[in-house]
C-alpha cells in the first residue's frame, strides 16, 4: 500500500463550476461565482481537504455568445485574478493560488512583477496558469480588430515566459543585505538587467521586486493542440488538461512526458492534472439522478452558444437534428474543436445532441459512491492516465462539500493522497523541484 502512487489534487475555481445551469441546482449558491464569502468558504473547504492548490482560470471578454445564452450565463461577472487571490492569500496558510496571466493581451513585465508580489505575500503559494487566451472576441477589448493567429500566439508566449522568467531571477536570493551599519541596502553584485529584445517583446528591466519565494511561481499550462503541448513540454511544471477517457488521458500523458524528455527536461517535473467532474452519491443511481437533474437547467441557447464557442463558428445556422456538418478551421481553440468533432462521431450525436452534451459538462466526469470514485481516480494514476486530477465541482457549496468530506477521506484510507500538507510552499506539496537562478548560481554569478 505504501509503494503507492500519491496524486495531487488541484481545484477548478472560475468559474467556480464548469456546469452552465450550476448556479440554477436545487440549494446551490445562485450568486458562488461573485461572492466573497462564499468563495473565502470555498477556498477553505479545499484547505481542510488539502487540496494542492485553488486553480483560477480568467476571461478577457463577456460578448462571446449570442445574448439570449449570455443572459443565462452565471460566468459574466467574477473577481479579477489577481485582485481576489492575495485576498484568499490571507484567509489560508497553505492552498496554493494559481491564476490565468494572458501571454497575448498583458505585458510581461507586469505578469511578473504581480505573480511575484502573490508569492511574496502568500508565503511561496502562487501559481502562473500561462494561457495565449483563445477567444478572438478579446481583442476587441484591447485595441486589437484581429485577434493574433494560433501559432504566432504560441511563439509570443514562449518568448513571454523567457521574460517573465528571466525578470523573476533579476536578483540574487541573497541580494537584499539590509546592512544598516553600513547603510547598504542592497549588493548592486547581485542584480542582472534582462534587457531583452525580441521578435515580439523588448523588456529592460531589472524587476523592482525580490526573487519569489519558489524561485518561480508554479508555471501551469493548458494547452492541448500540438503547439500547446510542445509549449507545456518546454515550460510546464503543472498541466491542466481535458480528456474524455483514460484511453486519451494515457496517450496524453505519454505524449507530452515524452516530449519533455526530448527537450532535456525531467519528466517527474511536471504534474498533468486532468480536470473532472465529480457527482457523488449514495448509489451510481442517485450520482446519475444529480447530474440529470443538473443537466435539466441548461437552456438550448446556452447549449447551441457552448457549441459555437466549442467550434470556433455560428453552430445556430446549422440543422439542429441532422449530424454534425465539416467544421473548417479556425482562429479559436483547435482542442476545443477537435473535443467537439470527435464526441459527436464517437456518440453519434445530431447537432441539437451534441450542443446538449457541451452545453452542460462534456468533459471527463466520475460518478458514483465516494468508493466508486477512488477506483476510477486509482486506476488513473496506477496506469500513468494522470498525476492527479484538477477537481470540478458541478454546484456549490454541496458539490464541493461532498468531494472533501467523502472522496478525499476514502483517497487518504488507500494512503492514495496526503493526509498533511508536506511543506509550505506549492512546489513542495507537489514535489516540484526550486528552479536556480539562470544569473546567479548559488547566489553568485
Amino acid at each position: 500500500m505504501s509503494a503507492r502512487r500519491k496524486m495531487n489534487l488541484t481545484a477548478f475555481m472560475r468559474p467556480v463550476s464548469l456546469h452552465t445551469a450550476a448556479w440554477r441546482y436545487p440549494g446551490a449558491f445562485p450568486d458562488a461565482n461573485f461572492n466573497f464569502a462564499h468563495i473565502v468558504r470555498f477556498a477553505q473547504t479545499l484547505e481542510r481537504g488539502k487540496v494542492d492548490a485553488f486553480f483560477m482560470a480568467d476571461h478577457l471578454a463577456v460578448l462571446n455568445m449570442p445574448m439570449d445564452a449570455l443572459k443565462r450565463s452565471a460566468t459574466v461577472t467574477s473577481f479579477e485574478p489577481m485582485t481576489l487571490l492575495p485576498a484568499l492569500a490571507m484567509m489560508t496558510k497553505n492552498l496554493g493560488l494559481i491564476a490565468t496571466g494572458s501571454t497575448t493581451y498583458d505585458e510581461p513585465y507586469h505578469v511578473a512583477r504581480r505573480f511575484a508580489s502573490l508569492d511574496h505575500i502568500s508565503g511561496g503559494r502562487a501559481g502562473w496558469n500561462v494561457v495565449t487566451t483563445s477567444n478572438p472576441d478579446a481583442s476587441k477589448n484591447f485595441g486589437r480588430e484581429d485577434h493574433l493567429e494560433h501559432g504566432e500566439r504560441y511563439a509570443r508566449a514562449r518568448e513571454f515566459y523567457d521574460v517573465v522568467t528571466g525578470l523573476w531571477d533579476s536578483w540574487a536570493d541573497d541580494a537584499f543585505v539590509r546592512d544598516v551599519a553600513q547603510g547598504v541596502y542592497s549588493d548592486p553584485e547581485k542584480l542582472h538587467v534582462l534587457d531583452h529584445k525580441g521578435k515580439y517583446l523588448s523588456v529592460r528591466g531589472p524587476l523592482n521586486i525580490g526573487r519569489p519565494i519558489q524561485g518561480w511561481p508554479v508555471i501551469v499550462q493548458a494547452g492541448a493542440s500540438d503547439a500547446g503541448r510542445q509549449l507545456a513540454a518546454e515550460t510546464a511544471e503543472a498541466v491542466f488538461t481535458a480528456q474524455s477517457d483514460l484511453g486519451a488521458g494515457q496517450s496524453f500523458y505519454k505524449d507530452v512526458k515524452g516530449r519533455m524528455e526530448k527537450v532535456g527536461r525531467n519528466p517527474d517535473h511536471m504534474k498533468i492534472l486532468p480536470g473532472c467532474m465529480i457527482y457523488v452519491g449514495d448509489s451510481l443511481a442517485e450520482a446519475q439522478a444529480k447530474r440529470a437533474t443538473l443537466d435539466s437547467g441548461v437552456h438550448y441557447a446556452s447549449a447551441i452558444a457552448s457549441l459555437s464557442i466549442a467550434l470556433g463558428t455560428d453552430a445556430s445556422k446549422f440543422d439542429p437534428d441532422a449530424p454534425l456538418p465539416e467544421i473548417p478551421e479556425s482562429n479559436a481553440s483547435k482542442s476545443g474543436r477537435e473535443r467537439a468533432i470527435n464526441l459527436a462521431k464517437r456518440d453519434n450525436l445530431t447537432v441539437r445532441q451534441l450542443a446538449q452534451r457541451l452545453g452542460g459538462h462534456a468533459g471527463l466526469s466520475f460518478l458514483g459512491t465516494p468508493h466508486m470514485i477512488a477506483d476510477q481516480m486509482e486506476e488513473w494514476i496506477e496506469t500513468r492516465g494522470s498525476d492527479g486530477f484538477t477537481l470540478q465541482f458541478p454546484y456549490l457549496p454541496q458539490g464541493l462539500d461532498d468531494v472533501v468530506e467523502r472522496v478525499i477521506p476514502e483517497l487518504q484510507r488507500r494512503e492514495l493522497f496526503r493526509r498533511e500538507y508536506e511543506g509550505a510552499t506549492l512546489r513542495e506539496n507537489l514535489g516540484l523541484p526550486r528552479p536556480e537562478n539562470r544569473f546567479f548560481k548559488h547566489g553568485a554569478r
